[in-house]
């Protein structure tokens, strides 16, 4: 083969490496398991009845719907009937605040959050205001956790609900959500909990978190984007905000995706199978990522609490470069990382989370979020330190900032 001009190709052809790929980014999403795809093709080809019809195919998928929202009742330790299948977290927690504000009587209603939530709770607080609602947002301390008496502090005789994450999804620190419930409790005010990072990660029993609404998704506990839950206490009161049929017990109409909810339950049964000893794998692997970088890699630090968060998180900052670079430098070495929630990501503005526990813009600029997962070894997290090493070594090297302080 040879060029126009006769010449031979091959000295002008770039040779494709095949880089084998390395995730580190569970916080983001995570591949569907074989033991949930074992399960969800078939659904997809067996279980097609809509639920609510009688005839044997639509019974076939009740039995089957049960049985999965048994199963996902189980790892967050509640009474099946109080499980909302829908389309994942951020449709639990609009329905969690929306629906429990709406059912609440009275004019003036006060709405308490926190300044670190997941856009899926900030965005409808904000769409609250617009309505009337009054929201306070709760400051979070350097170390990205919420203080209880804060919250109590912004108690009014109006508030009607309080929405704080469990284990946030960019530093993965892990709110007290028992103390926040009693103070909930004794104002007599409605308590969710955002568990979408929690679930699966750490033992979440909503009744001991004496939690009013908790939200899950499937897509972050290895079964596939599409489906999640909302945990209603019974007795609770929630209005619906979409309308339709009269499925899941009134509170979310549209034909349940079947397949997605059998895929949600063996996947939160699996889950709870070995919570313990897999977030104790991981969390050894997340301290070990930690110990290489900040050994490796001079003019870094760890973001958050370190003392008080999930096993699989680490967010670091890695001063005088910015992390889109980072992460575009690590993809080309075959890891993927995150510079932020993966929601933002193509944002202007640095991390609203690291920008509210203190961080200078350009620190928040600078971080990299890790999040590992089932798939991840001791392997994988020591090429990743010597990658990362590299990188920031190399891109440092090209930033006049960084030379110019060093």
């Amino acid at each position: 083969m040879q060029s126009p001009a006769g010449a031979p190709l091959a000295p002008y052809l770039k040779l494709v490496v095949e880089v084998t790929r390395y995730y580190f980014d569970h916080n983001a999403t995570t591949p569907v398991s074989a033991a949930v795809l074992e399960v969800l093709v078939p659904a997809l080809l067996e279980v097609y009845g809509n639920a609510s019809s009688i005839h044997r195919d639509g019974q076939l998928a009740r039995q089957r719907l049960e049985i999965a929202r048994r199963q996902t009742a189980a790892l967050l330790h509640c009474d099946p009937k109080e499980l909302v299948f829908l389309s994942g977290g951020t449709e639990a927690d609009n329905l969690a605040i929306f629906g429990s504000v709406k059912a609440h009587p009275g004019a003036r209603k006060h709405v308490i959050t926190t300044a670190i939530e997941h856009p899926a709770v900030l965005n409808p607080a904000r769409q609250l205001e617009r309505e009337g609602v009054e929201v306070t947002y709760v400051p979070a301390g350097p170390d990205g956790l919420i203080h209880p008496d804060d919250v109590r502090r912004a108690l009014r005789a109006e508030t009607v609900l309080i929405s704080v994450m469990h284990v946030n999804n960019e530093l993965g620190t892990i709110q007290p959500i028992e103390e926040i419930a009693k103070i909930a409790r004794e104002a007599g005010v409605l308590l969710h909990a955002d568990g979408v990072q929690a679930a699966g990660k750490i033992p979440v029993d909503v009744k001991a978190l004496g939690v009013d609404l908790y939200s899950i998704s499937g897509h972050k506990l290895y079964a596939p984007k599409g489906i999640g839950a909302l945990y209603v206490k019974n007795g609770t009161k929630l209005s619906p905000t979409q309308f339709g049929g009269r499925h899941e017990r009134e509170r979310r109409a549209g034909t349940e995706n079947v397949p997605g909810a059998v895929a949600l339950g063996v996947a939160a049964e699996a889950a709870a199978s070995d919570l313990t000893d897999e977030s104790s794998r991981i969390a050894a692997l997340r301290d070990r990522l930690e110990r290489g970088i900040l050994d490796r890699v001079p003019a870094t630090g760890v973001n958050g609490s370190v003392a008080h968060r999930g096993p699989n998180t680490s967010n670091i900052h890695f001063d005088g470069l910015e992390g889109e670079a980072m992460v575009i430098s690590l993809d080309l070495k075959g890891f993927a990382v995150s510079s932020g929630a993966a929601c933002s990501s193509g944002a202007v503005e640095p991390s609203h989370v690291l920008l509210a526990i203190g961080l200078s813009r350009e620190q928040a600029r600078a971080s990299l979020r890790f999040s590992l997962g089932r798939s991840n070894t001791e392997q994988q997290v020591d090429a990743l330190i010597e990658a990362i090493a590299e990188s920031a070594a190399q891109l440092r090297h090209l930033s006049p900032t960084y030379t110019a302080r060093a």
